[in-house]
């Protein structure tokens, strides 16, 4: 089983949010861009938090992301895994987030989207000073949730109210 590696963060200097998830999917690592799976809905929420229309244009999404202040990045760096869910993760390496906060010292607020991102978040980088909140997952795997209560849920944590 080969390990799987994140991406770059996805950051400039004025980032102020930090989005983590926890590593790039199959569909994602193939296309080498983040949340590509068509059935993710991260770039729907983002894009309806700010009542834009979404945009197909992988590029555009990145300049957008960036334009609000946000940032995207996952909090391990390589594990490997067997099959595509997230809870098939082992033998996982953290990616550098201390070190990203220092480089990057306007990011005020971190999000983590789904369960396993705060799992692991919380395992490796408990003593951060920086707030980090739970969102729920984006990927079609949380079917639990409707796409409603997603966005509800990610207003939230991005501080946009209820």
């Amino acid at each position: 089983m080969d390990r799987e590696h994140s991406f770059a963060p996805l950051i400039d200097s004025q980032s102020q949010t930090l989005i983590l998830g926890s590593l790039p999917g199959v569909v994602s690592l193939r296309e080498q861009k983040y949340y590509a799976h068509n059935r993710n809905t991260f770039w729907r929420i983002i894009y309806a938090i700010y009542g834009e229309t979404l945009i197909e244009d992988y590029s555009l999404r990145c300049e957008f992301i960036l334009s609000k202040s946000l940032a995207l990045w996952d909090v391990c760096g390589s594990a490997k895994r067997i099959g595509a869910a997230d809870i098939k993760l082992t033998d996982i390496i953290p990616n550098d987030i201390d070190g990203l906060l220092k480089d990057y010292p306007n990011i005020r607020r971190i999000v983590l989207n789904g369960r396993k991102a705060e799992k692991e978040y919380r395992r490796y980088f408990s003593e951060l000073p920086i707030p980090a909140l739970y969102a729920p997952s984006t990927s079609p795997a949380l079917a639990a949730l409707t796409f409603d209560e997603k966005l509800s849920a990610w207003r939230k944590a991005l501080c946009f109210g209820s």
